[in-house]
This record gives structure tokens, C-alpha cells and sequence, in this order.
């Protein structure tokens, strides 16, 4: 029997191997990993904040000076509103509130990745220019899904799993009238980019090109080049970032992505 003849044989007999790698694969993708932790709150906030109290918004992205960036869920009330970053990673996580990169810690390997806190500081930072609102009414929450354990102390904003709803609900002071929350709703809903897959698709390309020392990037608020630029002290020590040419009589930074 010739080669090609055992070939086709093989496909014939295994070809149920193909779409299991497929399956695979895609399971185990970034992309796969982020919708799952994604969907998981989505559906803890269904059946733990009741609708009346809490509005949810998921996938909002919005435009900044420097591109767009992508909110995963906001929950408004009258009790603030509420900004949250999933992460769904597994093993064992390090890093602090002021700590630029936190590391995600296997037995043999460790993987830095950055602060989320941060990362939500933007988001936070969108809301509030969109809406108008003081800023003490909205707030940061990060929920780490898939199973990881903290090793260090965290802020009270930094949960695990359904524990975010705890902290949500931790807030019974009324900061925002029936007619802002509205307002609210409508201006998110307004101010929004299209929930859609080239929204998603023009968001990821926007975040390469920020991430990439080559590009060239002019400053939103002066129009001077970017510079990409390192941290000397400080706890972002050895941190790029991209700052003004105009420094200093204009000190915009931007975080490299």
C-alpha cells in the first residue's frame, strides 16, 4: 500500500482528530479565556443584583484622545456607579495596589502582566469625562475569574469570583438621584461605540499600534510628538511609558499597552 493510500486511510479512520484540536486550541486562547470570565460575571450580576436596584451595561467601549478603550461591564445605581475589569487567569497572583505590573505565578513559571488597577484607572477616567459626573461616584472594581488565589494582600476593590457583588453591595448611601441614574444610562448608551465585531477588531488594532515603539503618536492634548520614554524611580521604576516632546511645560504621559 502506497503513502497517499495510508493517508486517506488515516484521515478516514481519525478525521474526529482534526476538530478536537480545533476545539482545543480555541479553548485554550486568550480570546476563549477572557469571554468565559466575562460571561461568568455577567451572570452572577443577573441573579445577584436585582434589575430594579442595578443597571447593567457589558462591552462599552469609548472614544479617549488617543484611540478607544473597552469597559468590560458598568453597573450604574443610586448607590454609585461601578466600573469592572475581569481577569481570568489561573495559578497564583502578586502585586499591590501602586505596583505598575502584578505576576501571575505557576510552580515553575511566572508571568508579569499589568496592574489592573490601572488598567480600570483608565476606563474610570472615560466614564467620567462622558458623563460629567464627580469623580467619588464612580467607582474601580477588579474580579479575577478561573480559579487563582491571591498571595498578597489586596485592596477591597480586587476580588475573586461572586466576591465583587459583596463589595458592590457594601455601598447602601444613595449618591445619585433616580434622574441621574438615568442620565446616566442614556449617556453611556449615546456615548458608546457600536457593541460589534469590528468595534472589537478596530479597539485591538488601536492597542498593537499603541504598543508598538516604532509608531509615530501625536500628544491629545498639545499635538507634540510622543516619546517613548522609561521610569527612573519611583515603583515604576524601569517602566516605559509614552510622554510629551514638550515636557515640561506639557507633561501628558501615556501608558504603553
Amino acid at each position: 500500500m502506497d503513502a497517499s493510500l495510508l493517508f486517506n486511510e488515516a484521515i478516514h479512520r481519525f478525521w474526529w482528530l482534526i476538530p478536537m484540536a480545533l476545539l482545543v486550541g480555541l479553548v485554550n486562547s486568550p480570546g476563549f479565556k477572557g469571554c468565559v470570565g466575562e460571561a461568568l460575571v455577567r451572570v452572577i450580576a443577573r441573579f445577584r443584583l436585582p434589575a430594579g436596584k442595578y443597571h447593567r451595561i457589558h462591552n462599552v467601549t469609548l472614544p479617549t484622545p488617543d484611540g478607544t478603550t473597552q469597559i468590560d461591564h458598568v453597573i450604574v445605581s443610586r448607590f454609585g456607579i461601578f466600573v469592572i475589569e475581569t481577569k481570568h487567569m489561573k495559578g497564583w497572583i502578586f502585586g499591590s495596589e501602586h505596583q505598575s505590573r502584578w505576576t501571575q505565578k505557576f510552580r515553575r513559571q511566572s508571568f508579569p502582566f499589568q496592574n489592573p488597577l490601572r488598567q480600570n484607572h483608565k476606563h474610570v477616567k472615560a466614564l467620567e469625562a462622558l458623563l460629567e459626573l464627580p469623580a467619588d461616584v464612580i467607582r474601580s472594581v477588579v474580579v479575577f475569574t478561573g480559579g487563582s488565589t491571591f498571595k498578597t494582600r489586596m485592596p477591597a476593590n480586587v476580588t475573586v469570583g461572586g466576591g465583587y457583588v459583596d463589595y458592590i453591595r457594601s455601598f447602601q448611601d444613595e449618591v445619585l438621584t433616580e434622574a441621574q441614574v438615568q442620565e446616566a444610562l442614556a449617556g453611556i448608551c449615546s456615548g458608546r461605540l457600536a457593541p460589534t465585531r469590528q468595534t472589537h477588531r478596530d479597539h485591538v488594532a488601536r492597542l498593537k499600534a499603541r504598543s508598538d515603539p516604532n509608531a509615530q503618536r501625536q500628544c491629545p492634548k498639545c499635538g507634540s510628538e510622543m516619546v517613548l520614554r522609561t521610569a527612573r524611580r519611583g515603583d515604576s521604576a524601569g517602566r516605559q511609558f509614552w510622554g510629551c516632546s514638550g515636557y515640561p511645560k506639557c507633561r501628558t504621559v501615556q501608558e504603553v499597552a
